[in-house]
């Protein structure tokens, strides 16, 4: 029973661990670009997305097509850097208990 309730304490540490990593990643920032910088995006560290700046030199109606481009580019970069920080902070708790399964934390599968 003892390491029963070992193993149950060390489920609690992680959980509250966890719960400590979610709440410092929303209060981080993450910023991508594309084309140059004329399309900038922030997102929170949990890859919510904050903020879409457009240089208006980009703006162009016969164009819109580049645009969209622009904008999914700099939103699935920031995007991946929310992910790759996820996983850096998850690993840290997790030691070495193998790769996690992130599921669709960020959309991805």
């Amino acid at each position: 029973m003892n390491s029963f309730h070992q193993l149950f304490q060390l489920g609690q540490q992680v959980q509250a661990r966890m719960t400590e990593i979610q709440t410092e990643l929303a209060s981080k920032t993450i910023e991508a670009s594309s084309g140059g910088g004329l399309v900038r995006v922030t997102a929170d560290g949990q890859g919510r997305i904050r903020q879409v700046k457009i240089d208006p030199s980009v703006v162009n109606a016969s164009d819109v097509e580049m645009l969209e481009d622009l904008v999914q580019a700099a939103v699935s970069e920031a995007q991946g850097r929310a992910r790759k920080l996820y996983e850096e902070e998850v690993g840290r708790v997790a030691g070495g208990l193998g790769p996690l399964n992130l599921g669709n934390l960020f959309g991805g599968s």
